[in-house]
């Protein structure tokens, strides 16, 4: 099993129109650009990069294939998650819907390719549900108890406050079994829960870096290359000696890079691991 230090780094997406998504991505979510050159952006709140788009202008929506369900940009609090959700009314950003689920809350709203985001704060842990997960479904966001905390502040800082990771990324595959397979046996995460058609895995006891989910239906295809959508998803180890021992796991499958070690999993949606810094 991965050491509890694990966490994940960079989400890279595919867009059609960069200067699009720097707009929403900046104005509607409170990204601040890190760094940009030849149709590639890098975005974060802090010292490091949460999403990098490289754009695609003649990439095809995505749809009927495995790849990403969304990936969560995780706020440091309830109260940023508050400014989080004003900002989006404010700037009259639609989202898909808003969730409570015990361990954290969640509001869903896509990118302007349809690339799937989770905006959410985690409770503390001693007040999560036990069992975490029950398989029944979330509740119904309290949205004015959560927009209350916020009532007296006239508007949101124009940028979300420095601690903003990604908690997690919940994929599209084609089959589960072999999907929790890789993300449990070879990457190393412990599985949480499992119910007929999904199943969420972490380190740490956490509730869930990656979720997988045949939500598309069984045997779908892996991502096409010309798709939006997700081109990689970065994992954090704990130190060399971590990434050394997953190398010897994944075996010939694993890519050497200079950024890590790159693995596919048996849907094709890729994963980038390399130790924190």
């Amino acid at each position: 099993m991965l050491a509890p230090e694990t966490r994940l780094g960079p989400v890279e997406l595919t867009v059609t129109d960069l200067e699009l998504s720097l707009r929403y991505y900046e104005t509607s979510l409170g990204l601040q650009v890190r760094g940009r050159e030849d149709g590639r952006a890098a975005l974060g709140t802090g010292e490091e990069d949460a999403v990098v788009l490289f754009e695609q202008p003649e990439a095809r929506p995505a749809g009927g294939h495995a790849g990403l369900y969304h990936f969560c940009l995780l706020h440091p609090s309830r109260l940023e998650l508050a400014r989080a959700a004003k900002r989006l009314a404010l700037t009259r950003t639609p989202i898909d819907g808003a969730s409570d689920h015990g361990t954290h809350e969640a509001i869903y709203l896509p990118d302007p390719d349809g690339n799937g985001i989770e905006l959410a704060a985690d409770r503390p842990r001693e007040q999560w549900p036990d069992p975490i997960f029950t398989g029944g479904g979330p509740d119904p966001l309290d949205i004015r108890g959560l927009l209350g905390l916020v009532a007296d502040e006239p508007e949101p800082p124009a940028t979300a406050a420095p601690g903003l990771t990604v908690g997690h990324v919940h994929l599209h595959v084609g089959d589960l079994t072999s999907a929790v397979r890789f993300y449990r046996d070879v990457v190393g995460f412990e599985l949480r829960f499992a119910m007929p058609s999904a199943a969420f895995l972490s380190a740490g006891g956490y509730h869930h870096h990656v979720g997988v989910n045949t939500w598309r239906g069984e045997g779908v295809p892996p991502a096409p290359k010309d798709a939006v959508g997700l081109r990689r998803f970065t994992v954090l180890l704990r130190d060399a000696a971590e990434l050394e021992a997953l190398r010897g796991r994944a075996g010939a499958d694993a890519q050497e890079t200079g950024d890590g070690l790159l693995l596919e999993d048996p849907a094709g949606n890729t994963v980038l691991l390399r130790p924190r810094l």
